[in-house]
């Protein structure tokens, strides 16, 4: 059992803090709030902030966009609690959202609330005493795998989602957009990347004629593992 090991929050950074206030009297329209609000925050992950929200005895997590954050996809509070809502009832390993507040009022941005999962996240620096053996570790990576296949494998027009994002054109924007990105950022002459880049460029891929869910960012450190993960 290891789960002295569970991913816990800590104080919250420096200017970053929450409006508590404002956020009491727009959470007691959902719930019977008796007390405080504590507030913490995850400490890792900066693209996007997350906090936790204990409210007498249940816990929350709240995710905003960071500070001073023009609102753009990778910033989008709506997109993140869409796509949750729709997964929850058909992809059981995504926490339950739980409401979701367009008014900046409040925090001054957008923001959501979901369910608090607890559980075991593998970071770059761990404890030595948390580090997998390469058995557990096989064993986690067969379950990474088969978790992203799952999740790939869904029928995005079953789950709502079939008019979500901009499907039409994705293999060409990837192309373009990757090519973009490497010629700006060069610093030395790589030839074959180059040749692979133009390559691309001339054999776009047909797009499919079936589109799917793919996680732009699945890896283990955006992943929650089941507290219990068994012996070493």
């Amino acid at each position: 059992m290891l789960n002295i090991w569970n991913d816990k929050s800590t104080k919250v950074r420096k200017g970053e803090e929450l409006g508590v206030g404002n956020l009491k009297s727009y959470l007691n329209h959902f719930f019977d709030i008796d007390g405080d609000i504590n507030i913490s925050q995850f400490p890792s992950g900066y693209s996007n902030l997350t906090y936790l929200l204990q409210i007498g005895k249940s816990e929350y997590v709240l995710r905003r966009p960071p500070i001073g954050a023009n609102i753009k996809s990778g910033h989008d509070m709506k997109r993140e609690y869409d796509i949750l809502t729709a997964l929850k009832p058909n992809y059981g390993k995504v926490p339950t959202p739980i409401l979701y507040c367009q008014d900046q009022t409040i925090l001054g941005c957008p923001f959501y609330l979901m369910e608090r999962v607890e559980g075991v996240i593998l970071r770059a620096k761990m404890p030595e005493g948390m580090i997998p053996s390469t058995a557990l570790m096989r064993g986690i990576s067969n379950s990474f795998v088969d978790t992203f296949v799952e999740l790939h494998q869904l029928d995005v027009k079953e789950i709502g989602l079939d008019d979500f994002g901009k499907p039409a054109g994705y293999m060409q924007r990837q192309i373009e957009g990757w090519t973009k990105r490497y010629f700006k950022s060069k610093t030395d002459e790589i030839p074959r990347i180059e040749a692979a880049a133009k390559w691309l460029g001339q054999n776009t891929p047909k797009e499919p004629k079936a589109y799917s869910l793919i996680h732009n960012d699945f890896k283990y450190d955006n992943l929650v593992l089941d507290p219990w993960i068994g012996p070493k």
